[in-house]
């Protein structure tokens, strides 16, 4: 099956095309050593920015792009394709700045969005706390209007990019007697007194990635920080989490496709009984299996992008089967490259062991799919 996907539009295929020439040549190199090392790939987050890739959803008034929700999810399929860790940089940077494209001030976008789309700051999302992943509604994190000033206490976890990310998106209770009406949105910058990094996670998979917790101790933010109107964050989040989930299915396509291209490659050069093994049916009939389910999976995704740039009603729905068929599939794919690698598969030296890690998390960060099954059950039977 071809992953040329005749479909696409001119300017789309050559965006895709461009994105995985820069992620073959200056991403790929990086992946197997920051892996293992567990550091933060510099050199790919530099290719990102030189080749203006790291946010390409951001409108042109503020510096970026302005490209549609098919092109950032192709972004990050190519990207994911040769490294996991990599993709989280357009994805994140979506998710954490969407709040302020849907709901923040025309000062707000001026400021925070133009040093993500030219200089390559990292914005990051704080909504998860350790009581509060699935259930956001039991959040603790408090903020506490005090004059011309916020000030927040509390804890999150599970935060990307936490330590290396220059600004914040964080979700925090200003009335807690009004329930998920009374969480608000606001921007916390990395260097505003109070803001503690804490443990980073020792991961699975996307092991050079940060993933780490932030504290707020006695942080004490401008009231001009507050996203939207005061009680109108958690709204806002879930609209954010609509469309950025179509993000981490186009990260679970791309992780599927670069295992389905390396036991491709290995099957056609391993010989056993005097022949390739991929002249057996029973290799066959796995390539097959994962060919036809990694396209199922694309081409879901890419009607979700569609619904995303046309803020579709049925957004939720989509997003939502996306993310959840796509990693899936990216757990499946994957799980079987090993396989077909045979001892090779379950080594270092090759790719598709890191990449079964990976595909892991796709099925539980940005809801798990146990949720999304309950989003997409509550639509059926509407």
């Amino acid at each position: 099956m071809t992953v040329d996907h005749f479909l696409l539009p001119p300017e789309h295929r050559l965006l895709r095309d461009t994105v995985r020439t820069v992620a073959e040549a200056e991403i790929a190199p990086h992946a197997a050593r920051a892996d293992e090392s567990g550091e933060f790939p510099r050199a790919s987050l530099d290719a990102l920015v030189r080749n203006r890739l790291h946010a390409v959803h951001l409108p042109e008034p503020v510096g970026g792009e302005g490209a549609d929700a098919l092109a950032s999810c192709l972004v990050v399929e190519e990207v994911a394709r040769a490294c996991a860790t990599t993709s989280l940089v357009p994805a994140v940077n979506k998710v954490a700045t969407l709040p302020l494209l849907l709901a923040g001030s025309e000062e707000q976008r001026k400021r925070y969005l133009p040093p993500v789309a030219t200089d390559g700051a990292l914005f990051s999302y704080a909504l998860s706390e350790p009581d509060a992943g699935s259930d956001t509604s039991a959040l603790r994190t408090r903020a506490v209007r005090d004059g011309d000033h916020y000030v927040l206490n509390g804890a999150k976890r599970w935060i990307t990019h936490a330590g290396i990310a220059t600004y914040y998106t964080v979700l925090a209770v200003t009335d807690p007697d009004r329930g998920m009406d009374g969480i608000s949105a606001f921007v916390v910058e990395a260097s505003d007194p109070g803001v503690v990094i804490g443990r980073r996670e020792r991961k699975m998979g996307l092991r050079s990635s940060p993933t780490c917790e932030v504290l707020f101790e006695d942080c004490r933010i401008p009231c001009d920080r507050l996203i939207g109107a005061p009680g109108t964050g958690m709204r806002t989040a879930l609209r954010a989490l609509g469309h950025s989930r179509v993000a981490i299915a186009a990260q679970a396509v791309g992780i599927a496709q670069g295992a389905l291209d390396h036991a491709r490659r290995s099957v056609t050069q391993r010989v056993q009984f005097g022949r390739p093994i991929g002249d057996f049916q029973g290799i066959r009939f796995m390539l097959a299996d994962m060919a036809m389910q990694l396209e199922a999976a694309r081409q879901l995704t890419y009607a979700a992008a569609a619904r995303s740039d046309h803020d579709s009603a049925d957004l939720a729905c989509f997003s939502s089967a996306a993310k959840c068929y796509a990693s899936d599939t990216a757990m499946s794919v994957t799980t079987d490259a090993v396989q077909l690698l045979g001892g090779d598969g379950y080594t270092r030296d090759h790719p598709v062991e890191r990449m079964m890690r990976d595909a892991k998390v796709t099925q539980i960060y940005e809801g798990t799919n146990q949720i999304q099954r309950l989003v997409l059950a509550k639509h059926v039977l509407s």
